[in-house]
């Protein structure tokens, strides 16, 4: 497949890894794949909610929504891919054992079924939508979120209890101490890690933060790739930083949270919609803690509260990037 071509193609080929879940990870992919087609997405593991984490628990395999949305996100701009694109979405209605699930999770844990091989069978995946990259998992195995949570229960909100499963975690309404996987040390996906290795750019983030964004950084292996690629390292930080798993946080809050949690890591690049830097000398002093240069541009879409807007953050990755 030709490379892009026209305002937002880069001068020369870019090996891109993108790391994250859910629609975060989706906004981003969306972007990327209006700039080169060396994509790779690598994806959290830890869902354990919805008809993912239905089919996890039924077949012990890794679960599939998040794998599922970002090749969606990479699918061909034709008919065949839009197509495609809208099988693997398409959620079941009724009342029945099918009610929730999305046939492309389905048709997914069936071809690793047949093929015995979950990268192989992404990779097929990917095939049938024309995907412009690859997806890849984080880990080889499931893993599960365990979180120590101030407030978790609304009748004691000076408590701090033990908090397992990334649904649970995403859904409580108190406030995050602290991170951590189950098993600690898991089975790395090896090409995930040659993918990390051989990037030119390595982008982590938007996403919920603490079952998105900061697993990635949890995964041992993975976080010794990041640290020895000679990729450039850039953070793409939400549209609202003080909402949902991170209430109340500021935007330095964020990078004080990353730093936490990788401390060898270091970054060249913090992108941040003008809306979440009220304080741009702050933030910009806590990006160069980290290593990296803060750069503020426009990638929020005008009528959607929290959205990325797909070419604004495409526009505002090639000018970072090129």
């Amino acid at each position: 497949m030709p490379p892009p071509r026209g305002p937002l193609a880069f001068p020369h080929h870019r090996h891109i890894v993108a790391l994250g879940g859910g629609h975060g990870l989706a906004a981003t992919l969306t972007a990327l794949r209006l700039l080169t087609d060396h994509v790779t997405a690598v994806v959290t593991v830890a869902d354990d909610g919805g008809s993912s984490g239905r089919l996890r628990e039924e077949f012990d395999v890794l679960p599939p929504g998040d794998l599922r949305m970002a090749l969606s996100a990479l699918c061909d701009e034709s008919d065949w891919g839009h197509t495609w694109r809208d099988v693997l979405q398409h959620r079941f209605a009724g009342a029945g054992e099918l009610q929730g699930h999305a046939l492309g999770n389905l048709m997914i844990v069936s071809i690793w079924e047949l093929l015995g091989d979950t990268v192989k069978g992404l990779d097929l995946v990917g095939r049938l939508l024309g995907a412009r990259g690859r997806v890849l998992p984080m880990a080889a195995e499931p893993l599960e979120i365990v979180a120590e949570i101030r407030g978790h229960d609304p009748d004691r909100p000076d408590d701090t209890v033990e908090v397992r499963g990334q649904h649970r975690v995403a859904s409580s309404p108190g406030i995050v101490s602290s991170i951590g996987i189950v098993p600690t040390c898991p089975e790395p996906c090896h090409e995930a890690l040659a993918a990390v290795g051989a990037a030119d750019w390595v982008m982590l983030g938007p996403g919920s933060w603490f079952t998105s964004v900061m697993p990635h950084l949890l995964v041992p292996d993975l976080v010794d790739a990041l640290v020895a690629t000679p990729a450039k390292r850039l953070l793409n930080l939400n549209l609202e930083v003080h909402k949902g798993e991170t209430r109340d946080f500021r935007a330095e809050d964020h990078l004080a949270s990353f730093a936490a949690n990788a401390p060898e890591l270091r970054l060249d690049v913090v992108l941040a919609d003008p809306s979440v830097v009220p304080d741009g000398a702050s933030l910009r002093a806590a990006a160069a803690d980290l290593g990296a240069e803060l750069v503020i541009a426009p990638v929020a879409a005008r009528n959607e509260p929290g959205v990325h807007d797909p070419l604004r953050l495409a526009a505002a990755l090639r000018d970072v990037i090129a």
